[in-house]
């Protein structure tokens, strides 16, 4: 029997909604359901699919929490809490400048990051609808990557190895985008957002031998797309291009394990539609639109060059 891992990146507001479509092209192509695999590892937004994929939620949903006509209300009033599209104004302090000399990267600058104050509740909300007062999600092998500030290691709570947390602080962790939310607090460390570290932590997962990895990661672009204009110039440079270096690098390396990795991370075609501030929620609805109808083609793209 093949043993399969889904694993989803960060992407903010726009992002969730692109690997909603990417994972409704995904589960039809295949006829597979992705609340069967036998991992899921979800980072920020990818760590918010992940919580929802592990309560049961379905790939049909899905859809409809994105059109705003989810028949759970707590997924329509999530897509209502939905982040503004701007931040509030950040405190000055300093989130931890001891990054800056440990690390390299989006890891390193994350570190001199001031402190976000954007509210996080929402996500709380979230995890607390789904999962109650049980200790995790229903998922037994169901994970979600943030960054230890102390360290600048990855912690993917979930996992045997990792300090024990609620559903609740796993996802408030995972997504908590220096500048824009909170640092988390748990057990006596601080956590950030995994995808200053890595856009999906991939490499995670390279020696746990899997036959396969379903990867969707709408921050990378291993064929070198990007979001059109300056703003798509910006992002590009200071977010996919190093995204996509770690997640090449990582792929690699999961890949000479032995393990199949299926990537779907979004083309040309895709990016074309999608605004380069990725928290744009007042876009999302287009943004979803436009990737219902494009993923198609770059799932079934990502699916070819495994077959052939």
């Amino acid at each position: 029997m093949t043993s399969c891992a889904l694993v989803i990146g960060c992407g903010g507001t726009i992002g969730a909604a692109w690997i909603v479509a990417a994972l409704d092209a995904l589960s039809k192509q295949l006829d597979w359901d992705p609340r069967t695999a036998d991992l899921m590892q979800g980072t920020s937004a990818g760590a918010e699919l992940v919580t929802l994929l592990a309560s049961g939620v379905g790939v049909d949903e899905l859809v409809r929490w994105q059109q705003g006509t989810a028949h759970d209300k707590r997924l329509r009033d999530h897509h209502d809490a939905a982040p503004s599209s701007l931040p509030p104004i950040p405190s000055p302090r300093l989130l931890n400048p001891g990054l800056l000399r440990t690390q390299h990267g989006l890891a390193a600058l994350s570190g001199i990051a001031p402190t976000g104050r954007g509210d996080a509740s929402w996500l709380a909300r979230l995890a607390h609808a789904y999962t109650g007062d049980r200790p995790w999600l229903d998922h037994p092998a169901a994970r979600m990557v943030a960054v230890d500030t102390e360290t600048g290691g990855r912690v993917a709570f979930g996992a045997p190895d990792a300090p024990a947390v609620s559903p609740a602080t796993a996802l408030q962790a995972s997504w908590a985008v220096p500048g824009w939310m909170p640092p988390v607090t748990a057990n006596g460390r601080t956590y950030i957002d995994g995808g200053a570290a890595s856009t999906a932590s991939l490499d995670l997962l390279a020696d746990h031998g899997f036959d396969e990895i379903y990867l969707i990661a709408p921050m990378a672009s291993p064929d070198r797309a990007r979001i059109p204009g300056l703003g798509g110039f910006l992002e590009d440079r200071c977010l996919r291009r190093p995204m996509t270096g770690i997640l090449t690098a990582e792929i690699d390396m999961v890949r000479a394990r032995g393990t199949r990795v299926i990537t779907i991370c979004p083309r040309v075609n895709d990016l074309t539609h999608l605004p380069a501030n990725f928290m744009n929620r007042r876009a999302r609805h287009v943004a979803f639109a436009a990737s219902m109808r494009t993923a198609r083609a770059t799932v079934a793209a990502a699916l070819a060059v495994v077959a052939a």
